[in-house]
């Protein structure tokens, strides 16, 4: 028995039954077993709220509350009108 496998990429939903349907049909003349391993996006994402304010209260980030790093002023700079 040949244990060699080819793999095939595509992409496809999982259905209201829980069946998966594929975008495409495979290029596979006959009949024969598969393995499938199935890849979802992960559901942990967190969105940019999330992220700041997570960032904004992690201790790593303290020694920015020190006076000696609050170099710039409302002076500094130029003003930014967003025209979008």
């Amino acid at each position: 028995m040949d244990n060699t496998m080819k793999a095939i990429e595509t992409t496809g939903i999982i259905d209201e039954q829980h069946r998966l349907v594929l975008d495409e049909t495979l290029p596979i003349a006959e009949k024969s077993k598969v393995r499938v391993i199935i890849l979802l996006p992960e559901e942990s994402d967190i969105g940019e709220s999330e992220w700041l304010k997570t960032a904004a209260s992690n201790p790593a980030f303290d020694f920015l509350k020190e006076p000696e790093e609050d170099i710039y002023t409302r002076e500094d700079g130029k003003p930014f009108h967003d025209k979008g």
